[in-house]
């Protein structure tokens, strides 16, 4: 059974693995035997990820990248098939969010979210799968969110982004799913990472951000998930244990999107 969980001489490329969940997951994958590669835009980035990562024991490559310019991705994932071997996972990754009242939102805004979190995704995945069809096997995981089922204030452009790349996650898996190769995503609920540090701020007077008494309660679990949470997940739908799973989001959130909360 454990052999079905293992990744040796598997090639995974996670975009955006800077930190946060990104670099959870691909330590997650490098500790069940995968080479790791990933990219960030900054160079400043990629240092002090490299530099954690070596501090981890993990030997990953990174690539200065930008995942909604074609070209640039197409060198980088030729870059990580010379230098590592075929990418046999793709974990799309790489998001931004802007939180703007929708009246407020530019057009311009909108589409940088909308390019980073949906169109990368699509550029990255058309990018690596044809070397996928050659070795007659692959396996994508799309970070998705709770914003691919549910709306809030805000975040016009992220839950669009997130539910349009639910549906690409399910063309994936439709069009190639013959071919061997198998397209599910992964909808983490509110994970505590630098990006979600606003929201858990404590108040001036020392009480709970509003927002992050909310989330507590709204969620069975009665926690924030934490980046570790989503390496088990991460672990199964890059493996064989998942060979006949495609096409799913498999929410990570504590059960928050099961939960219709406490009567008040």
């Amino acid at each position: 059974m454990e052999k079905l969980f293992r990744l040796e001489g598997k090639v995974a490329l996670v975009t955006g693995a800077a930190y946060g969940i990104g670099m959870a997951i691909a330590e997650a994958l490098a500790e069940a035997g995968a080479k790791i590669a990933f990219n960030c835009r900054g160079e400043e980035h990629l240092n002090k990820a490299l530099s954690k990562y070596a501090q981890k024991g993990i030997a990953a490559k990174g690539y200065l990248c930008d995942v909604t310019d074609e070209e640039s991705v197409s060198r980088m994932v030729s870059d990580i098939e010379r230098e590592l071997g075929s990418i046999d996972i793709l974990v799309n990754n790489a998001g931004i969010i802007k939180r703007i009242p929708m009246d407020q939102m530019t057009a311009a805004e909108f589409r940088e979210v909308i390019d980073i979190d949906l169109n990368g995704p699509f550029i990255v995945s058309k990018t690596v799968i044809p070397g996928m069809l050659r070795k007659g096997h692959g396996k994508i995981i799309n970070i998705c969110s709770m914003m691919s089922e549910l709306g809030r204030e805000t975040v016009s452009a992220y839950a669009a982004a997130k539910g349009g790349l639910k549906m690409l996650t399910r063309n994936i898996a439709s069009e190639y799913g013959g071919r061997n190769i198998q397209c599910n995503g992964i909808g983490p609920g509110y994970i505590a990472t630098p990006q979600t540090a606003p929201l858990r701020e404590p108040q001036p007077d020392g009480s709970r951000h509003p927002f992050d008494a909310f989330i507590v309660a709204k969620t069975p679990a009665g926690r924030w998930g934490n980046t570790d949470d989503l390496k088990g997940p991460a672990v199964f739908l890059a493996s064989d244990a998942s060979n006949f799973v495609n096409g799913q989001i498999l929410y990570v959130d504590g059960g928050i999107l099961a939960y219709i909360g406490k009567q008040p």
